[in-house]
């Protein structure tokens, strides 16, 4: 015996509605979604509001209260005058008797000695070439005081390059090349070469150069202030050696 089933049990016939009826709901779920609306919580307004409610305080208004202060004492009353005697012309008023100070015309002053200091004469202290107000003169030089200058620098340069013995350093054995002798001297306050020093590269150079600055002329002295003061003068000497 076969079995008919019946067409309206047949759930394939309702596959369409069941479609649309989920595609209806799912449509719903998504609008309800969007539309949902959510508020943040903020207390942060409330807060602040309770804060400055508190903060603020009434302050009672209150008025100083100034000090009276009592009026000064009167002044104290003027003294009394004092009382004056009156003296009878019968009475008689010892008289104060001054002592004359003045001195008698015949009567003679003894006057101290005046002793006259004298005074004492500034010393200057020699001077450096470079700074010296009026140079030394060197004999046969004229000219102003730059020419005067000039002159001096080229006459004892001529009688050191004309007294040296430059073959003294070949004697002495000196490896060839450029040697140097400083010299150092005064010319005083009279014009006189002195103090004369020298650095060498050999003793016997030392010498030989000391003795040329002393064979140098006497010279006019130099001038500071219009006084006559030593002037320190310092010359290098150059030579080479073969």
């Amino acid at each position: 015996m076969e079995v008919k089933k019946n067409p309206k049990a047949n759930l394939q016939n309702y596959t369409k509605l069941f479609m649309q009826l989920g595609l209806v709901l799912s449509l719903v779920v998504v609008y309800l979604a969007i539309e949902h609306k959510t508020y943040e919580k903020t207390y942060s307004e409330l807060a602040d509001s309770v804060l400055q409610a508190e903060d603020e305080e009434d302050i009672p208004i209150t008025e100083r209260e100034f000090e009276v202060k009592p009026p000064p004492p009167p002044p104290p009353p003027p003294a009394a005058p004092e009382v004056i005697e009156i003296v009878e012309d019968d009475e008689e008023i010892e008289e104060t008797e001054f002592e004359d100070t003045e001195a008698d015309e015949n009567e003679a002053v003894e006057v101290e000695e005046i002793v006259e200091e004298e005074e004492e004469e500034e010393v200057i202290e020699d001077v450096p070439f470079a700074i010296i107000e009026e140079v030394p003169v060197f004999p046969g030089c004229k000219g102003n005081k730059a020419e005067l200058k000039k002159c001096l620098q080229t006459k004892i340069q001529k009688h050191v390059a004309k007294k040296f013995n430059a073959d003294l350093a070949n004697e002495l054995g000196l490896p060839p090349g450029k040697k140097k002798i400083i010299v150092q001297f005064k010319i005083d306050n009279k014009g006189n070469i002195t103090e004369v020093r020298s650095r060498a590269p050999h003793k016997r150079l030392q010498q030989e150069a000391e003795r040329v600055i002393r064979s140098l002329p006497k010279m006019t002295p130099g001038k500071q202030r219009g006084r006559a003061v030593g002037v320190k003068y310092g010359l290098p000497i150059s030579f080479n050696v073969e």
